[in-house]
C-alpha cells in the first residue's frame, strides 16, 4: 500500500497542466466605445480538465492520509493475530475500501480521452487498482472487509492434528520438504488442507460482493478489472500470458518427464507410476509449486555442486539477521543507499514467541517515505536466503519511487515489483558466494557442475511457472462465473492436471476447498504478477549482464558490486508507475516487450541434458 500524503494546490496543477488560463479584461471605456463581438462560450473541455485535475489532487491526498492508518492496522494484525487486531484491521480496511470505491465511482464522470497525460493515467489507476472493490450500498464495505480479514486470519491461525499434536504450516512444510515416507507425506499434505473448507462459504460471498463492486466501477466482472492494470485491454493481456507460457512450456515438460522418472525410481510404481501425472505430495513443497527440496532425488549424474548452501550458512554462523544484512549488502554494492535504521527496529524477521502471526513472507511500505519493513519467519537455510533478497527488492523499489505522486507509488506493473528481488537473486552464483566468504575458491564448482547448478535453479524457476498460471486461471474463471462454487475444487484440480501434470495423493473429500490452502487465495493477492516476474527476472538479468560486459553463460553472471548497472537499475525503480510499463522496460532492457527467450537461453545447457535423459521415455501426462 502507498501512504504518502500529497497536497497540491489547484492553481499549481492548473499552471503545470495548462488547464487554466487567466486573462486581464479590457477597460470599460474600450468595451463601451467599441462594438465588441459576443464573448465566446466557455470551453467545456477546459472546465472539465480543471475540475478533474482538482479531483485527482484531492483523491491522492485523501488516499495517502488514510492508507497510513490502514497499513499500520494491517501490520498490527498480521504480526499479532487477535480478536482485537482482527476488528481493527477490518474497520480500517472497510474505511479504505469505501474511500477508494467512492473516488473510483466519482472519477467516472470525467472523460479520460480529453485529459492531460497525468490526470488520465491517475484516473485509470483509480478505477482499476482496487483488488477487492466493495459495492457502494450501505454496509457492503464493512461486510466485505470483515470477510477478507476473517479469511486471512483463518489461514494464518491454521493448524491440524498430526501424531497427537497440533502443528502449523511451518511445521507441516518442513515435513513435506524433508520426509521421504509417502504415507507421512500424504497424511501431512491432506492434513493442511483441512484448514481451508471453513473458508469456502465466506470466499463465495466475497466473490459475489466484489463482482458487484466491480460492476459499479464499469467492469463486467472482477477478473477483467484485474487484467485492466497492464496498459492494454484485458483480452490482449490474457493472450500475452499464453504467448509467454508457450515459450517455456516445452522446458517444463522436459523437467516434468525427468523428475517423474527419478521419483518412480525412488518410490516404485505403486506410489509414482512411470507415466502420467506426478503425485503432488512427492515434490517437496506443500503446493508442488517449487521442487528444489527433492534435489537429492532428482540430482543429475554429472559433477555435483561441491557445497550445500544451507549447511554453509549454518557453518558460517549466519542468523536470520545476518541473512537480511547480507541481502541488504547486495543492493548497497550496486550503489543504492542502505535501509533506514527503522527497518531493523520495526521489521518482523523471525516468528515472535507467544503470538499468532501470518508467516508468509512479505515486504511493507507503511508511509511512502522511509518506513519500509519485511515480515518473515526467517530460518537459516538456502530457501530463505533467496527469499530475503526477493523481499528486500520490494523495499528498495518502494523507497526508490517515494518521490513520485501517490498514485504512481507502485511498480510499473505488479510483475515488475515481484521480479526485482528475484533478478538480484539470480546473481547469487558461486562467484558471489566466494566474494562474501560463504565458500572458498577451492569449493567453487567448475563448468562441469553447470548441469547440477542449473537443475537446482530450474526446480524452483521452471517448476513454478505452470503453478502460477493455474492460480489465477482458476480464479479468473471463479470471478467471471465460469466456475460455480460447487465446482471450485474439481476445477482447481482439472487445471493443475492440465498445466502442471500433477494430481492429489488420493481422492479429495466432497467439502474440500484446496485452493484456500494457498495463502494468495484467501489473502486475495493476484497471482499473475508472479508468473510475469519469473519471466521478467531473466530478462532483467540478461540486460544487466550485457551492461556489465559479461561474456560467459548467463547462469554464471553476477552483477554484485557493479555500480554502473546499479545506476540504471535505480533509474528504472524511481519511475514507479508513472509511465506505461513498456517504456520503463525499454529503458533498462532495450525492448518494450516481455520475453521469455532469456529464460530459455539461461537453461539451454540443462535442456540439452534433459532431452538426452528423457530419450525413450513416454513424456507428457494425457
Amino acid at each position: 500500500m502507498s501512504k504518502l500524503t500529497l497536497t497540491v494546490s489547484v492553481v499549481a496543477l492548473c499552471a503545470a497542466l495548462g488547464a487554466c488560463t487567466h486573462e486581464t479584461p479590457a477597460s470599460t471605456e474600450t468595451m463601451v466605445a467599441e462594438a465588441a463581438p459576443e464573448a465566446p462560450a466557455a470551453d467545456p473541455d477546459a472546465a472539465q480538465i480543471a475540475e478533474a485535475t482538482a479531483f485527482v489532487a484531492r483523491a491522492e491526498s485523501e488516499l495517502a492520509a488514510l492508507s497510513k492508518v490502514t497499513a499500520l492496522a494491517y501490520w498490527a494484525n498480521e504480526t499479532n493475530i487477535t480478536d482485537e487486531t482482527d476488528a481493527a484491521a477490518a474497520e480500517a480496511g472497510a474505511k479504505m475500501t469505501k474511500l477508494a470505491v467512492s473516488l473510483a465511482n466519482e472519477s467516472k464522470k470525467y472523460d479520460v480521452d480529453i485529459m492531460p497525460y497525468d490526470v488520465a493515467r491517475k484516473i485509470r489507476i483509480l478505477r482499476s487498482s482496487i483488488t477487492i472493490p466493495a459495492p457502494s450500498r450501505e454496509g457492503a464495505a464493512e461486510e466485505l472487509s470483515a470477510i477478507t480479514t476473517d479469511l486471512s486470519s483463518t489461514y494464518g491461525k491454521g493448524k491440524f492434528e498430526y501424531k497427537g499434536e497440533m502443528i502449523n504450516l511451518d511445521e507441516a512444510s518442513t515435513i513435506i520438504e524433508t520426509s521421504r515416507d509417502p504415507e507421512e507425506l500424504k497424511a501431512v499434505w491432506e492434513g493442511w488442507r483441512t484448514v481451508s473448507p471453513p473458508m469456502k462459504d465466506e470466499y463465495t460471498e466475497m466473490v459475489a460482493l466484489a463482482n458487484e463492486g466491480a460492476r459499479e466501477l464499469g467492469y463486467p466482472t472482477l477478473d477483467k478489472m484485474w487484467l485492466s492494470n497492464y496498459d492494454m485491454p484485458p483480452e490482449e493481456m490474457e493472450a500475452e500470458v499464453q504467448r509467454l507460457w508457450g515459450q517455456v512450456e516445452p522446458l517444463y515438460k522436459d523437467l516434468h518427464c525427468y523428475a517423474r522418472t527419478k521419483l518412480n525410481a525412488q518410490y516404485g510404481d505403486a506410489v509414482q507410476p512411470k507415466t502420467g501425472p506426478i503425485r503432488a505430495d512427492l515434490l517437496g513443497n506443500m503446493w508442488a509449486q517449487q521442487w528444489s527440496s527433492i534435489y537429492d532425488i532428482v540430482k543429475p549424474d554429472t559433477a555435483p555442486v561441491s557445497y550445500d548452501l544451507t549447511t554453509r550458512l549454518n557453518e558460517r554462523g549466519y542468523t536470520p539477521i545476518k541473512m537480511v544484512e547480507t541481502g541488504e549488502g547486495f543492493f548497497t554494492s550496486l550503489g543504492l543507499a542502505p535501509l533506514p535504521e527503522t527497518f531493523w527496529e520495526r521489521s518482523m524477521i523471525v516468528r515472535p514467541e507467544g503470538k499468532e502471526v501470518v508467516c508468509h513472507a512479505s515486504a511493507w511500505d507503511l508511509d511512502d517515505e522511509e518506513d519500509v519493513r519485511i515480515k518473515m519467519c526467517t530460518e537459516v537455510n538456502s530457501e530463505d536466503f533467496f527469499t530475503v533478497h526477493h523481499e528486500l527488492g520490494h523495499n528498495f523499489y518502494q523507497r526508490a519511487y517515494k518521490d513520485q505522486p501517490y498514485l504512481y507509488k507502485n511498480g510499473a506493473h505488479d510483475g515488475f515489483h515481484e521480479a526485482i528481488g528475484d533478478f538480484i537473486a539470480l546473481s547469487i552464483t558461486p562467484e558471489y558466494l566466494e566474494q562474501i566468504g560463504l565458500i572458498s575458491d577451492e569449493e567453487k564448482p567448475g563448468s562441469d557442475a553447470d548441469t547440477a547448478l542449473l537443475m537446482q535453479t530450474a526446480l524452483d524457476k521452471i517448476a513454478f511457472l505452470p503453478f502460477a498460471l493455474t492460480v489465477d486461471s482458476w480464479r479468473w474463471d471463479v470471478l467471471n462465473g465460469t466456475t460455480k462454487p460447487e465446482d471450485y475444487n474439481q476445477a482447481w484440480w482439472d487445471l493443475r492436471l492440465k498445466n502442471q501434470g500433477i494430481v492429489p495423493p488420493g481422492p479429495r473429500p466432497a467439502d474440500a476447498f484446496d485452493p484456500g490452502a494457498k495463502y494468495h487465495i484467501p489473502g486475495n493477492t493476484p497471482y499473475l504478477r508472479y508468473f510475469l516476474s519469473f519471466v521478467m527476472q531473466f530478462q532483467f538479468h540478461k540486460a544487466a549482464c550485457e551492461q556489465a560486459g559479461w561474456e560467459g553463460p548467463l547462469h554464471r553472471c553476477s552483477i554484485y558490486g557493479n555500480k554502473e548497472v546499479g545506476e540504471r537499475f535505480n533509474e528504472m525503480l524511481e519511475a514507479g508507475m508513472s509511465r506505461p510499463w513498456p517504456e520503463t522496460l525499454e529503458k533498462f532492457t532495450g525492448t518494450r516487450e516481455m520475453d521469455a527467450s532469456a529464460m530459455v537461453e539461461y537453461f539451454a545447457p540443462l535442456t540439452e541434458y534433459l532431452e538426452e535423459q528423457n530419450e525413450g521415455q513416454s513424456c507428457g501426462w494425457d
